[in-house]
């Protein structure tokens, strides 16, 4: 069976409070968590139970960490494994496959404000869930915002090291994100993690060293790319505390890299995406599906954008940016910049504008990427890569509005994906895109939503550059028609073609109601199998490993509700 059903499950089975549990479990030496109530008997070889009927014809008596699981809400986690487990650990290994591996984000606020792992029991039980689903792996914001919290260059790892431990011996490798953005005012944002109070301190007092709009909103999610390389946080450009971040992460977690932790993602901008802060959420500003507004108003991209208009022999150019682009919340066809006919997009002073204003993006790109791969070069096993926005909304007009204040100079005559896929390809980054859960005809038709269409020119970019792709969803989505929607987005065409890995958004208690995770279940067996096998026989596989483990599924969710 393509789950191995016997020997992912093994002899679980839930036993009263008034049973004993089996030799091999140790007493626990903490209060279990309110609500924790299932215990698990793991049977030795050879032992019998009667009261427990076989869930297959090949049902094996042999323990698994599933079955440790099941016990971590009320046993002490960070104790030593038992060696019968240790023994057992390789009868979870999915087998390897043609398809594409799946990785799930873990939450938002994993690492508490402390610098202590969050809900550690909670987060040992789903990690073993993910395991044996099938999972590859995990992702997780390694926040400056928290490990860097007090005074520059000191560094607090304890929580990210405990999860790097936990993981290790779940047997889960890690996505880590270099999360240089606050945390708070985007889509799906549940918790405020603002960046280091030292570097908020010096923002507070030069303000622009916030990006800025032309109403003199200032945006504090992350520093303006304005000011990469100038001295301007304690003594230190922001690239240099990023790369010394990096540098510090690395030191760190060195004897994790290339066997826990397999993938550095770097962040760039908001929500680690390598874009402005064209479409902030916070305090109402920004509503889909309205075009957003440049950024490039504080002094430092003002006289960057001085510069280019000498340069180009128009210095009025490089007064403002376009003052005729609307506001956040209009359409392309409210302003006189991006309107289908006559839109200065298409005129010479837009094509300048833009063409300064993706470049601008792309260089400070390239300096954070470049410092990546350097620090990170003596490390085999571990790729760099790099997260792109899926900005579908107006995909479908000419001037692409939305994508463009954005900093991707993307319209119906211009491609403005392949100059990124150029630059990661450059460094040998993967280019990791979000939305490929979504269909066209989901989002609203007269925004000229085009999500299917916007992955396939990311892809064909990305193939046309030489650089491995990666996906995410944008939105929590725990649907057979996203999942579908990812499969086929993921494995589409040649061998050459299907991404090197999706990550799934996110890890929440929603995740392991019974329903929802079923279908995660078959969702990350077909993505194994590259559709190689029809969806009814994984889901029919997959009932039958739910049903196998729902008790500990349902304590895994009540764990996380709890925490």
């Amino acid at each position: 069976m393509a789950l191995n059903l016997p020997q992912k499950i093994g002899a679980l089975t839930t036993i009263t409070p008034g049973d004993q549990l089996g030799t091999t479990v140790r007493k626990p030496s903490i209060a279990p968590m309110p609500g924790a109530n299932l215990r698990c008997r793991i049977r030795a070889s050879g032992e019998t139970e009667a009261l427990t009927p076989p869930l297959s014809p090949c049902w094996s008596p042999i323990r698994t960490d599933l079955a440790v699981a099941c016990q971590a809400l009320t046993t002490d986690i960070t104790a030593e494994t038992t060696p019968d487990v240790q023994e057992q650990k390789h009868l979870l290994e999915v087998p390897k496959g043609e398809g594409v591996p799946v990785y799930v984000m873990l939450p938002l606020d994993t690492v508490k404000p402390d610098g202590s792992l969050n809900r550690k029991k909670a987060m040992y039980v789903s990690l073993m869930g993910l395991k044996n689903a099938g999972v590859k792996g995990v992702m997780v914001d390694v926040w400056w915002g928290l490990v860097e919290k007090d005074a520059p260059t000191v560094y607090n790892w304890n929580g990210y090291t405990e999860l790097m431990e936990m993981a290790k011996q779940v047997g889960l490798k890690v996505q880590a994100v270099m999360s240089f953005h606050q945390c708070g005012g985007n889509v799906g944002d549940s918790v405020t993690i603002p960046l280091p109070r030292w570097a908020v301190e010096e923002m507070e007092k030069d303000p622009d060293l916030c990006y800025s709009d032309q109403w003199g909103r200032r945006n504090y999610e992350y520093v303006s790319l304005g000011c990469d390389t100038l001295p301007v946080l304690k003594g230190r450009s922001p690239v240099q505390c990023y790369a010394d971040f990096m540098r510090a992460f690395r030191d760190q977690f060195a004897s994790y890299l290339g066997n826990t932790i397999i993938e550095i993602q770097v962040g760039m901008g908001p929500a680690g995406e390598l874009r402005y802060p064209s479409y902030p959420e916070l305090n109402g500003t920004w509503k889909f599906p309205g075009i957003g507004a440049f950024q490039c108003y504080d002094k430092y991209m003002r006289s960057s954008l001085q510069a280019a208009a000498l340069a180009a022999g128009k210095p009025e150019w490089g007064h403002s940016g376009p003052t005729d682009a609307g506001g956040y919340n209009n359409w392309p066809e409210d302003t006189a910049f991006f309107r289908k006919e006559g839109g200065g997009w298409n005129g010479p002073y837009g094509e300048f504008f833009l063409s300064w204003y993706s470049q601008m993006l792309l260089d400070h790109g390239e300096r954070i990427v470049s410092a990546a791969s350097s620090i990170f070069s003596d490390c085999p096993g571990v790729k760099i890569s790099v997260k792109v926005a899926g900005i579908h909304w107006h995909y479908g007009t000419r001037s692409h509005a939305a994508e463009l204040t954005a900093g991707y100079y993307n319209t119906r005559f211009r491609d403005g994906y392949l100059p990124i896929a150029r630059m990661l390809a450059r460094h040998g980054a993967v280019f990791n895109f979000t939305c490929l859960e979504m269909r066209d005809c989901e989002q609203p038709a007269d925004a000229c939503c085009r999500p299917e269409a916007l992955v396939k020119q990311v892809a064909s970019a990305a193939k046309e550059a030489g650089v491995r792709l990666a996906g995410e969803n944008a939105l929590p989505r725990y649907d057979e028609t996203a999942h579908e929607q990812v499969l086929n987005a993921a494995t589409s065409g040649d061998a050459d073609d299907k991404m090197v890995a999706f990550t799934y958004l996110r890890l929440n208690p929603e995740l392991f109601k019974y329903e929802n995770w079923k279908k995660f279940v078959a969702f990350v067996e077909q993505m194994r199998k590259g559709k190689a096998e029809s969806r009814e026989v994984v889901e029919r596989e997959a009932e039958q490993f739910v049903q196998a483990t729902s008790p500990f599924v349902q304590e895994a969710g009540v764990a996380l509700m709890s925490a």
